[in-house]
């Protein structure tokens, strides 16, 4: 192929996802007057329509997880990417709790009568176009048409060759079902056709696209947030701590760090190191790493935490890449500390910014956990696997941000609004 046929390739595909993009963009207009019954009438139709032709789906799906085992992606990877029967009907019931949650398009965020009489009010409005970048993920494509159609945005996305058959599948029948409902279908919009190249006509699509979210492994998200100039929202790596202080609770330590590190590993919010302090060690280590251990838990530990581990358990002599490292499988590091000053210091030196947690009695140490590090979210005596959307109360999330501009934490509806300032007068002028 020469330079020339090169350069005719990427303006073709520039033409085409910008068309798409500016299809979208008039697509979400039909929602900026939409009432809440019509957005929540078409995300019920989105979700039966997936229950409706989940067999397609899940057949789709296995398509894509047997090549992306043969290929050698990780388990955990494949487990994140595999829909089966269960899973297509927990995303429609995602779509369902959606519709059952106030419609933030309209809410009056603050408002007044100033004293010249002029009435201000800021008032939350949708973005627009909402573009999404992840990999590997289905379920990501469905949380993202919901939350962008009930945010009154339309969505572009790019879904990653790894969930392609899923993701065509996917598209198919919720714009399908938007159709059925009398929404256009551009509401929901894919540019998946054209690789990567077509993500990153999405990332220059700027005045089309109002905001980028992506969603995946670092490389991904520092692309996208170096070549972009769609503005970004940034969601971040998960490299999560937990500490486990003085106090604790044993028999809770070992629920808490079990569900955080083993429920699922191959997602942002699961455990990834774990720190305690020396003098609750001996008391609290044996039994945590016991159970790590009948979980197949591979512990890459410090010589005091290495000590203190069950006959039979994995254990790696821990290096410093593993203080940085997000596994996403079956692995934790484990460091004792002096104690809490010097587990602060550790987790601000690499923490990623998503998610720790204390385990503790004592409210001086919650207080100065809570108040001295600075993370999306903080848990205290809870699994990290409650930063979550949906755990938290927010219905499904577009994912974590872990930036400090516009949103922070689970993202969503709410997140995915502006705001407009409405002033009304009565022949005012500014003296």
């Amino acid at each position: 192929m020469t330079a020339a046929d090169v350069s005719d390739a990427t303006v073709e595909v520039e033409s085409a996802v910008r068309e798409v993009a500016r299809r979208a963009k008039v697509a979400a207009r039909s929602l900026a007057t939409a009432t809440r019954a019509t957005k929540d009438a078409a995300l019920h139709a989105m979700a039966d329509a997936l229950v409706a032709h989940q067999a397609e789906i899940v057949a789709a799906n296995a398509i894509d997880c047997e090549r992306e085992s043969a290929a050698g992606m990780a388990p955990s990877l494949v487990d994140r990417l595999r829909l089966d029967s269960g899973r297509v009907h927990a995303i429609a019931d995602a779509l369902r709790e959606l519709a059952a949650l106030p419609d933030p398009v309209g809410e009056v965020i603050r408002g007044e009568r100033l004293p010249n009489g002029l009435t201000v009010r800021q008032i939350r409005v949708p973005m627009g176009v909402v573009g999404m970048i992840y990999e590997a993920r289905p379920n990501v494509t469905v949380d993202a048409a919901g939350l962008a159609l009930k945010s009154g945005n339309a969505v572009v996305l790019r879904g990653g060759s790894a969930a392609a058959e899923s993701n065509v599948a996917i598209v198919r029948v919720l714009q399908d079902a938007l159709a059925r409902v009398g929404l256009p279908r551009d509401l929901v919009a894919s540019i998946d056709a054209w690789g990567r190249p077509g993500a990153q006509a999405l990332m220059q699509a700027r005045g089309l696209v109002d905001v980028l979210v992506p969603r995946g492994g670092a490389d991904l998200i520092q692309t996208v947030v170096r070549t972009s100039t769609v503005p970004v929202i940034e969601t971040g790596v998960g490299n999560v701590h937990i500490y486990v202080d003085a106090s604790a609770d044993v028999e809770q330590a070992v629920a808490i760090i079990l569900n955080s590190k083993t429920q699922r590993t191959g997602v942002c919010n699961a455990a990834e190191t774990l720190l305690v302090h020396a003098d609750a060690a001996p008391r609290v280590l044996p039994a945590v790493l016991a159970a790590l251990t009948g979980e197949g838990v591979v512990l890459h530990a410090d010589e005091a935490a290495a000590a203190l581990a069950p006959a039979g358990a994995q254990v790696v002599p821990a290096q410093e890449a593993d203080w940085q490292t997000e596994y996403l499988s079956l692995d934790l590091a484990v460091k004792v500390v002096s104690d809490l000053d010097e587990a602060l210091e550790h987790i601000r030196a690499y923490s990623s910014g998503h998610t720790e947690a204390i385990l503790t009695r004592d409210t001086t140490a919650v207080r100065r956990f809570t108040t001295e590090l600075d993370s999306a979210a903080i848990m205290v005596n809870a699994s990290t696997r409650f930063t979550d959307g949906g755990q938290l109360g927010l219905g499904a999330e577009i994912g974590i941000s872990t930036q400090k501009l516009h949103a922070r934490g689970p993202m969503g509806l709410a997140e995915l609004t502006t705001s407009t300032w409405v002033v009304e007068g009565d022949g005012h002028v500014r003296p």
